[in-house]
């Protein structure tokens, strides 16, 4: 039987090396953050806190389960309800709440403190524990996701 292929190695060199030396500039840049010649990029808090950035809009909210199944939000303030969020809501303010939820317990801290829900100059929105030290950015989950956070900040707003 003839063979009427070739068995040539079908990548050229040039691609080959050019890949090998993009492997290795990453594991030398990632080995170059661990022992610390390298900076990581800080954080949107680290960053706000070194430029000493203050919140454009500030509100203290404590987020509880109802016995009908929805979500009560409560200016902590005011001990006023600002939206009571059915089951149909926003699963986002429910998934969010449930693991800071979780991490609260992990840390033997229980819901009554309120979290801070903080806007910021250049358009971030943040919701802080400040019994865990956890910070969530939630512009980063994209902006219908922001935005049901976002309308908690109007003060005087009345449970829906």
């Amino acid at each position: 039987m003839i063979d009427d292929h070739s068995h040539e190695n079908m990548v050229p060199p040039a691609a080959l090396k050019a890949a090998v030396a993009l492997v290795g500039f990453s594991l030398l840049l990632v080995a170059g953050v661990r022992v610390g010649a390298v900076s990581p990029s800080a954080n949107p808090s680290q960053i706000r806190a070194e430029a000493g950035l203050r919140p454009t809009a500030e509100r203290q909210l404590r987020f509880a389960d109802t016995a009908d199944g929805k979500v009560l939000v409560t200016d902590a303030a005011t001990g006023r309800d600002v939206a009571a969020i059915g089951a149909e809501g926003s699963g986002f303010i429910r998934g969010v709440m449930r693991g800071l939820a979780r991490e609260r317990r992990q840390h033997g801290e229980g819901a009554a403190a309120p979290f801070r829900l903080s806007a910021w100059p250049n358009g971030g929105l943040t919701l802080t524990d400040d019994t865990t030290g956890r910070v969530i950015e939630l512009g980063s989950f994209g902006p219908s996701n922001r935005a049901a956070f976002a309308h908690f900040l109007v003060t005087g707003r009345e449970a829906s």
